[in-house]
Formats: structure tokens, sequence, C-alpha cells
């Protein structure tokens, strides 16, 4: 408010000075002044109501954060697995927090504006909000969640709510659009479009959820649904002229594919919402998608009752080794050919939070080998944070690793450290080979290939999260 006054004082300064050329002389100019100084009080009275307006809406966020944070803070891991709540967080942090640092920016507050710029070069960047937007996608595709489903938050398993806004709806659909996947933006500008029609407000305009949305149809090869979204654009605003060149050009369009005979006269036009079944997914690099996709959602090969009865739990003592006489693993067959066996309980919980507070300050993003230039690099098919603890980390770190080559039967000698896997949300690692595919792997510690994998989870997520959870690696 401070800087705001001083720059109105200024204006009220100088006024006089620029008509003091004998005024004093006219009273028809000085009642000019008159009406100059009654606008200035409008005006004043009109900043006045602004810097209210302001601090309500201040007011009125920090009540809703106070009381999001109390909840969020009171279950981190918990209202995180939930992926809108991590989607909003990464966006309110990305953009919302700066929209009021702006705001709060028109007047002098030195002690919010220094600790909002203290924890700034945490927050997350552009990167990270579209990031989180690509996760979400990717949970929907894999989930088949419609976009109604996902924004409204009604997800199986969850502890905490959260829901996407008709704003939320449109930075998705804008996201997608940016990086020219028309499919999920029409999938979240269809959504947009269904909730302006029912009546919610928000920032974005109806038209604008048209244009996005006829643009992306268009895209995707649907001549007639573009063009009717094209025609409800013209009929709420008549002057758009690109919608008008745009509607005369599919009208051509079409036109010459039914003189062609590659299309029949369509019916009657109707304004059809766009749903997961109406188009197809493009396809991508990875042939084995739809099934890995499918095994995401439980609905791989099931086992015969008659199969399933030869199935067993034991205690495994590998051959009576002396540290498993004392402490059996227990083994559970969970196929059978070929024999796939899990190990309960093979972590303590206080060994899976010593783990997890010795990884949590090294974390880093997980990162794969070229296959043609051999060099580490990120990649968007791994999506996760990993942390590397050797034995010599700390006595847990070498007691987990005992244990693994005691249930294993194999040595560690040349095993790489312990990998902490960690996945936020829509985190994912696509199916690959753990082996090197290169002749020469400068980390091997012998000459050789890795011969197995042990994976220990440290838990699994308890709603649709990620595509993977955390997890502690050892290769050998």
């Amino acid at each position: 408010m401070t800087l705001s006054f001083l720059v109105l004082a200024m204006t009220l300064c100088i006024l006089p000075g620029g008509v003091r050329a004998e005024i004093y002389t006219s009273i028809g100019q000085m009642t000019d002044l008159i009406f100059r100084e009654r606008e200035l009080v409008q005006s004043l009275k009109e900043y006045i109501q602004t810097e209210k307006s302001r601090l309500a809406f201040v007011k009125s966020w920090a009540g809703k954060l106070d009381a999001l944070t109390q909840l969020s803070t009171s279950d981190p891991e918990g209202y995180l697995a939930h992926p809108v709540n991590a989607y909003k967080l990464l966006k309110r942090l990305n953009m919302e927090w700066s929209e009021l640092e702006n705001l709060v920016l028109q007047d002098v507050s030195n002690g919010f504006l220094a600790n909002i710029l203290l924890h700034k070069q945490f927050f997350p960047d552009e990167e990270d909000k579209i990031g989180a937007a690509k996760a979400l996608m990717r949970l929907q595709d894999t989930y088949k969640l419609d976009s109604e489903i996902l924004s409204s938050g009604k997800l199986p398993g969850v502890r905490h709510n959260g829901f996407l806004t008709v704003d939320d709806c449109f930075d998705m659909g804008k996201i997608a659009y940016d990086e020219e996947d028309h499919y999920h933006s029409a999938l979240w500008m269809q959504e947009v479009l269904r909730r302006l029609d029912a009546g919610e407000d928000g920032a974005v305009s109806l038209s604008e959820a048209l244009d996005y949305l006829s643009f992306s149809v268009y895209q995707l090869g649907d001549l007639h649904r573009s063009a009717e979204l094209i025609r409800r654009l013209v009929s709420i605003e008549p002057s758009h002229q690109r919608a008008l060149g745009n509607l005369n050009h599919l009208e051509m369009m079409m036109s010459k594919k039914i003189e062609d005979g590659e299309e029949m006269h369509p019916s009657p036009a109707t304004e059809r919402p766009v749903t997961l079944e109406t188009y197809e997914r493009p396809r991508d690099h990875l042939p084995e998608r739809e099934t890995y996709e499918a095994l995401c959602r439980g609905e791989g090969v099931r086992m015969t009752e008659q199969r399933r009865s030869r199935l067993f739990c034991r205690y495994q003592d590998r051959g009576r080794n002396p540290r498993l006489l004392l402490a059996p693993m227990k083994e559970e067959d969970e196929w059978d050919n070929p024999h796939i066996v899990r190990y309960l309980d093979a972590l303590s919980q206080t060994e899976m939070d010593r783990i997890k507070e010795l990884a949590k300050p090294v974390l880093a993003r997980a990162t794969v080998r070229d296959p043609v230039s051999g060099v580490l690099t990120v990649a968007n098919y791994r999506v996760s944070k990993s942390a590397w603890l050797g034995d010599e980390v700390d006595p847990i770190i070498a007691r987990v690793s005992q244990r693994i080559e005691d249930v294993t039967g194999l040595s560690l000698e040349t095993a790489e450290s312990l990998q902490v896997a960690n996945y936020g949300v829509g985190g994912q690692y696509e199916p690959h080979f753990d082996f090197s595919r290169r002749p020469f792997d400068i980390t091997l510690k012998v000459d050789g290939n890795r011969l197995a994998t042990y994976l220990n989870y440290k838990d699994e997520p308890d709603a649709i999260k990620s595509l993977g959870s955390g997890n502690l690696e050892t290769s050998f």
C-alpha cells in the first residue's frame, strides 16, 4: 500500500505545478480542478476498494491453504498418493504462489516477500508442472480413466479427495496441445466444454475451449466434428475471422471428399462429446504398450484353481544357512511356470525407515545408458529418482546386502550398490532389459554382465498413483 500511495501522492503534487500558470485568475479553470479532484477522489476510493478486495482475496487464499496444508502435512505420503493432489501441489507452487507474489508486489510487504524469495528456490519450475500433467495423462491411459472421472477425483482406494477445476482441466488440455498431443488435448478440452456447459465458472471462456477442441479433433482427422464445434464457436462470436476461415476451409475439404467418392453425404450434424473410445490413441515407440498397461490394470493371465492349488508357502533356510536357521524367510509361490516366488517381511520397518532416511538427501533423477553412445542420460520412459547406497554407508545397508546373499545363494562380491528407487506421480520404468547390451560396461566390477536383480518393494501404491512404487534394487 505504501508504494501505491506514494505514486498517488506524486500525482497530487504534480497537478498544481502543471496548472499553476494563472489558474487562480480564472474561476472557470478552477472549476475544472474541482472536477479533477472529484475524479481523483473516485480513483482513490476505487484504489481503496481494490486494496480491500486484494486483502480479502489473500485472506481467503491463506485460509484455504492453511486448511489444505494442515491436512497434507498430517499424512504427506497418503495425501500425495492421490495423483490429482500431487499435480495440484506442483501446479500451485509453480503458478499460483507466483501469482500471489505478483499481487503482493503491488505493496511493500518485505517480510512476506523475503520469505517467499527464500523458499522460491525450492519451487517446481515449468518443467515440473508439465511433467506432472503428462503423468496424469499417463495414468489416464494406463487405467483407462475418463477425464471427467480423473478430474473429479473419484479414484479407488484414495484417502484424500482431490479434484481439478475447469481452469485446471484447461491447463491440462493446453499442455497437451502445446506438446502437439492432440489426443489428450481433445479429451481435456472436451471436459472443459462439459464443465462450462454445466455452468462452472472459470477464467477460461467457452470460445477458447471450442477453439482448442475444434483444432485438436481436426488434427485427429475428424473433419465433421471439428466443423460442428467451429459452427458453435461462430454462433457465439460471429466476427471470429479465423474461425470463419477455418469453417470455410473444412466445408470445402468435406465437399471435395464427397465429390471424390471418399465419403457419402453426411447425416445432419450433431455435436457429440469426445470420449476415450472416440479416437484411437496414437502408437508410440513401445510395441508392448497395451500388454504392459493391461498388466498394470491387473488384466494379466489368470491362474486356474487347479494350478493355484499347487502353490505353497514355506519357511526358507536356503540349505540350512546359519542365519536363516535363526530367522528363516517367508517364501510364497506366486506362479508355477516360470516359477516365481515372493519373500514376505524381507525388511523390517526400522530398516526401511533408515534406508529411506539415508536415500532421501541424495535422490536424483534416474538415468539410463544411451544404447548408442553409452552415456548416462535421462529418458521419458524412466520417470523416477534413485540413490545408490553402498555397504559402507550404514550397518543396515550391509545387513540387508548379507540377507540378499543368504536368500539368493549368490555372492554379492561383484554386485552393485543397493539402489533405492522412488516413483512419484505417474512414475514408471517401461519394459526394459536389466542386463547391459553393450559389450563393455565400465560400471562392472569384473568382466561379465548382470545375472540377476533382487527387488525389495518398500510399499505399493494404495491408489492409482504411479506405475511403480518405492523399491530397493540390487543387481549382481
